[in-house]
């Protein structure tokens, strides 16, 4: 093949031609002054030869460089040309044949489209890393070469195809990558590790939780959510956000999420357990802050009670699909201290469907963060179906995809409209306890005929009975007036409580033998399958216990 009839069209070959004519012409002007003789001299006589880029042997150059190198020609791709290289890594290739039956791993890399496309613009491309037939991987450069004169169009047009080796490089990206996947496999099993393995499901509502790593990196993030059963018919809901990324972000969320369950067994109104959660977010780490939202929902209020320390409203869409929001009241995140947290409700009636959620459902780098709330305030209204459902529906409505840049954090409950037989299993009966000693056998004759219309079996009716005996005894003896007594059964448990204008709370307590009271909450913490108290929010306390039911009596 004769080489002297291709040359390659790269960028700045007349600059170097024109720079060579000047280098031979400059002998006659040194008497101008423009180089000293002793220089032009020394140049002469003591430099070595170095031969111009234009009497090198090309395919010398081609034969002995260790990429692969190919030339194909013409609107076919007939081979022109293979060096030593390429033959050594797929073997001899007839000169003259079509490429694209004798040079199978081009096409096996889908690489002639590229050629083709290369011929017709006259623009050289690259493809970086494919990995070839022979197992290793390379970088290939399509340049176009002209014939003669360059004016053959594309059928006098060819293509000059460079492979560098870059396995080694391809290797060590794919162990970086296998790496980093693994880092971060591990990072989110830790975050995921310290949220709830699986959520306790209250008697009364439903609920379902999903939470999205944001997203590539391995750093983890700090949202939270947690669902705790407090007795009594009452449930807390927690979602939280630490700011930042990282280890140290998942760990004190970690720490604030156990704090926040340890807080709710004392049974608080949820402003209170913020300010607790205030002074332990500043002890963990002064530097790191975090928002909160905690609800507590009582199905015999019909209401959520909340507060916030720095969180996104919480919503709820009622049964003729209107969405309500929180917005107030709302304290600073949690950490900064030197502010009293206070609570609000919102309705939650039978029917309806609250979300809880982190800002990485609604806030965008390019929309401001109001519009992303109402954008899932109108998810909302149109979202049916179970809290699961409605849980994707919301993260596909917001546009969460796997390489989200944030940590997501979701978390849906609904408190089901019961009617039918379902309805028989939820049943809820009161008595205002009016007047003096007379009082505890009219709680008594009430508790008797609710749980003998509730159809509840002899052993089950004699325990309820007695419970509510020594409750309302307890009561009267060290409570004051307004005094009532309530009795709810769901499908699950029969919950007795009683509440007074006392904010003592009563605690169990040794009684030794010849006193004459303080047997009461012992006896009932005795013969229930759970027992507690707690302050109401207008003052006062409820002091309630709870019988589970048997299978027979849930079906």
């Amino acid at each position: 093949m004769n080489f002297t009839r291709w040359s390659a069209r790269l960028p700045g070959t007349q600059r170097r031609a024109a720079a060579r004519t000047e280098q031979t012409a400059s002998p006659d002007r040194r008497g101008e002054g423009s180089v000293p003789a002793a220089r032009a001299e020394r140049l002469t006589d003591e430099s070595p030869f170095v031969p111009v880029v234009d009497e090198l042997r090309v395919r010398e150059v081609l034969d002995r460089v260790p990429s692969l190198v190919a030339l194909v020609h013409g609107p076919d791709h007939r081979i022109a040309y293979v060096n030593d290289a390429y033959t050594t890594a797929f073997g001899v290739r007839p000169l003259g044949e079509r490429a694209r039956e004798a040079l199978p791993e081009l096409d096996a890399l889908g690489l002639f489209p590229l050629l083709d496309q290369v011929q017709r613009s006259g623009k050289p491309r690259t493809v970086k890393s494919r990995k070839a037939p022979d197992g290793r991987s390379y970088t290939f450069t399509c340049t176009p070469v002209a014939q003669g004169d360059g004016k053959g169009g594309s059928d006098g047009r060819g293509v000059l195809v460079f492979a560098t080796d870059v396995t080694d490089h391809a290797e060590a990206a794919e162990r970086l990558r296998a790496s980093e996947r693994r880092q971060r496999e591990t990072a989110v099993t830790l975050q995921r590790s310290l949220l709830p393995q699986e959520l306790e499901q209250p008697d009364d509502l439903r609920i379902a939780a999903t939470y999205h790593p944001g997203g590539t990196e391995a750093a983890v993030g700090g949202d939270w959510y947690d669902v705790i059963t407090l007795g009594g018919g009452r449930t807390a809901l927690v979602i939280g956000d630490v700011m930042g990324r990282g280890v140290r972000a998942a760990a004190v969320m970690g720490q604030l999420r156990t704090a926040v369950r340890a807080y709710a067994r004392l049974d608080l109104p949820p402003h209170e357990v913020l300010q607790l959660l205030d002074g332990l977010a500043a002890e963990i780490d002064a530097n790191q802050i975090a928002t909160c939202a905690y609800a507590i929902h009582d199905p015999n209020e019909g209401k959520l009670i909340y507060s916030s320390a720095g969180h996104l409203p919480i919503l709820v869409r009622d049964e003729n699909g209107t969405v309500l929001r929180a917005d107030e009241p709302t304290g600073p995140p949690l950490g900064t201290g030197g502010w009293m947290h206070a609570s609000g409700s919102i309705p939650l009636a039978p029917g309806s469907t609250a979300v809880l959620y982190t800002d990485g459902l609604v806030e965008r780098r390019d929309a401001d963060l109001d519009e992303g709330i109402a954008a899932l305030e109108r998810a909302l209204a149109g979202a049916t179906g179970t809290p699961q459902v409605v849980c994707d529906r919301l993260v596909r409505s917001a546009g969460v995809t796997p390489d989200h840049d944030d940590d997501v954090a979701v978390l849906v409950l609904q408190h089901p409209a019961r009617t039918g037989a379902d309805g028989e299993l939820f049943r809820n009966a009161a008595l205002e306890l009016l007047g003096g000693v007379e009082a505890a056998p009219r709680a008594r004759a009430f508790a008797s005929g609710v749980l003998t219309s509730w159809r509840f079996p002899a052993d089950l009716h004699d325990l309820g009975v007695l419970a509510t005996s020594e409750l309302v005894a307890n009561s009267l003896q060290h409570g004051t007036p307004p005094m009532r007594l309530r009795l709810r059964r769901t499908d699950r448990r029969l919950i007795i409580e009683v509440t007074d204008g006392d904010d003592h709370l009563p605690r169990r307590r040794r009684a030794e033998p010849g006193d004459e009271s303080g047997r009461g909450i012992a006896i009932v913490a005795t013969i229930a399958s759970n027992w507690g108290c707690r302050r109401t929010p207008g003052g006062g306390k409820a002091v309630w216990c709870e019988f589970a039911l048997p299978r027979t009596q849930t079906t």
